[in-house]
């Protein structure tokens, strides 16, 4: 077998343990899997003897080679001489990789395990035919991890071997990876210049009831885009003034459409969000219990998470909805209310942003700042939701910029300034009033607004989620010029009527409240 050939798309380490095998046949499980579509095999056993790993290797080597599937030794270099396979995975702590390949040969297929790039770039350097990138994620079947690295772990060392030269060396990921999150995993750790080859399951399909059926789902699943990328990347820069063309139509979709804005959070301020969406012209639903965004995931909305109040039992039904709408492709608005105020809430967002996509994160600077924090970059003291200001301008947008270029989403840091991007392109906005921060809530009605308008116009989550700002604050400050507003008080009722206003406005062509807006695009 050609090793420069070597399909690595679904990629099948096995597992013998009852934990994880049960009382089934490996070699049935393993041929059926084959079967379904997985691509290539390794043999992983690290507690028979010697002579029962050889007999069970050549054992699976006539199914492998039935197949036309290679076979491969983890890190039994003896074994996989004996057995007469076509290679061996390597770890760090196992034999060099130039001693394997002289005793191998040069036609053997080599892969070593990697989860820094400069583990990366030696296994290039020495002449490994693929990389198995990880821990993405901790497993029961992979206890002993020097790193977990996550999806932005992976992306640094694919784009790192990409801007090497290495864009050749084959890659996989390994570590919890499963079919609930596959595709976005390779989808966030995608690189610029180079995306993961396959990736490396084991209890997906050795603990599958019918592993045929999971390996040919997986199969499916790696090839296809997942069902929450609907935008068609646009070879034109967005500028301040293209996105603004497009603000009253999202507007005008947003009261055709009347999407469904599922929000969960806190029973403060589900009052104001429900009146809020209403006037903006979409459909509110208050629902904290996660069953049941199975059907309402499937009313063409979008949900909001406001982590306001966090305890095992909210987390669980926040994660439930989350995978629901994530099935679905519906845009998810996530709020990490009071992210870095203590130890619970800082694990919290990191269960969320391991367990499904966010289309939108929204949030003040120290929350935005706690959120890129989780991933390895520090973490950020918060003293409740308020947020205190240690950035200047220019690195609040280079934040937002490199937070969205990360996750492959749009995120929103308010403030005085609202600063968002997508990582592409990175826009300031300088409206809205003082009177918004003193009222409780309108942070969170800030996340069904934008919930909605993304829902209405996800073919460009940026010009929508702008939109959104923009409807919001012009409101907010013409609320406060009316007469009758003579404080926080009055200014509710006055806001509300001016988001409706301005609907209707947009309604009737009349859209000169847009000459309000500053967007000023920066990146």
């Amino acid at each position: 077998m050609d090793r420069k050939s070597v399909k690595y798309a679904v990629y099948l380490v096995t597992d013998s343990t009852p934990a994880i095998l049960g009382d089934r046949d490996l070699c049935e499980v393993v041929e059926a899997s084959v079967r379904g579509g997985t691509t290539i095999v390794q043999l992983r056993d690290k507690t028979s003897d010697t002579g029962d790993m050889i007999a069970m290797g050549k054992k699976l080597h006539v199914i492998t080679k039935k197949y036309n599937v290679p076979l491969l030794i983890n890190d039994r270099i003896d074994v996989a001489l004996a057995v007469g396979c076509e290679g061996v995975h390597i770890g760090q702590d196992d034999m060099e990789l130039s001693t394997a390949r002289r005793l191998l040969g040069p036609d053997a297929i080599i892969g070593v395990t990697v989860s820094t790039i400069e583990e990366a770039m030696v296994a290039c350097k020495g002449g490994a035919d693929y990389l198995g990138i990880g821990t993405v994620y901790a497993t029961p079947t992979k206890t002993n991890t020097k790193n977990i690295i996550g999806a932005a772990g992976v992306r640094d060392i694919l784009q790192a071997m990409a801007d090497a030269d290495y864009g050749h060396v084959g890659t996989v990921c390994i570590g919890g990876i499963n079919a609930e999150n596959l595709q976005r995993i390779v989808y966030q750790s995608a690189a610029p210049s180079k995306k993961l080859d396959g990736v490396a399951v084991v209890s997906a399909l050795v603990a599958a009831p019918d592993p045929e059926a999971a390996a040919k789902n997986l199969a499916g699943l790696f090839s296809s885009l997942p069902p929450f990328v609907r935008e068609v990347p646009s070879p034109r820069a967005k500028t301040a003034e293209s996105i603004l063309e497009l603000v009253p139509e999202v507007v005008l979709e947003v009261a055709k459409k009347k999407p469904l804005s599922h929000n969960m959070t806190n029973l403060v301020v589900q009052n104001f969000a429900a009146n809020v969406a209403l006037a903006i012209g979409a459909s509110p639903i208050m629902a904290n219990y996660g069953e049941e965004a199975f059907d309402l995931c499937k009313l063409g909305g979008a949900l909001v998470v406001n982590m306001g109040t966090v305890d095992p039992d909210r987390l669980q039904n926040y994660i439930k909805a989350l995978r629901a709408y994530n099935s679905v492709g519906q845009p998810v608005v996530y709020d990490p209310v009071g992210a870095g105020a203590t130890t619970l809430r800082r694990a919290a967002v990191k269960t969320m942003l391991s367990n499904g996509y966010l289309d939108i994160i929204k949030g003040n600077e120290g929350e935005i700042r706690t959120v890129y924090g989780i991933d390895g970059h520090g973490t950020v003291q918060q003293r409740g939701v308020d947020s205190s200001s240690e950035l200047d301008l220019s690195e609040k947008a280079e934040l937002v910029r490199k937070l969205a270029a990360r996750e492959k989403n749009v995120v929103v840091m308010t403030g005085e300034t609202d600063y968002l991007s997508d990582g592409q392109h990175t826009f300031r906005i300088d409206n809205g009033h003082i009177y918004l921060e003193m009222v409780t809530g309108t942070g969170c009605v800030l996340g069904t607004t934008i919930s909605a308008f993304v829902a209405a116009y996800p073919q460009d989550k940026l010009a929508a989620t702008v939109a959104a700002l923009l409807h919001f604050e012009i409101a907010a400050e013409r609320a406060v010029e009316r007469k009758d507003v003579q404080g926080p008080g009055t200014f509710v009722p006055a806001f509300l009527d001016e988001l409706y206003k301005i609907r209707k406005e947009t309604g009737e062509g009349k859209v000169g409240w847009l000459k309000d807006a500053k967007l000023t695009r920066l990146l």
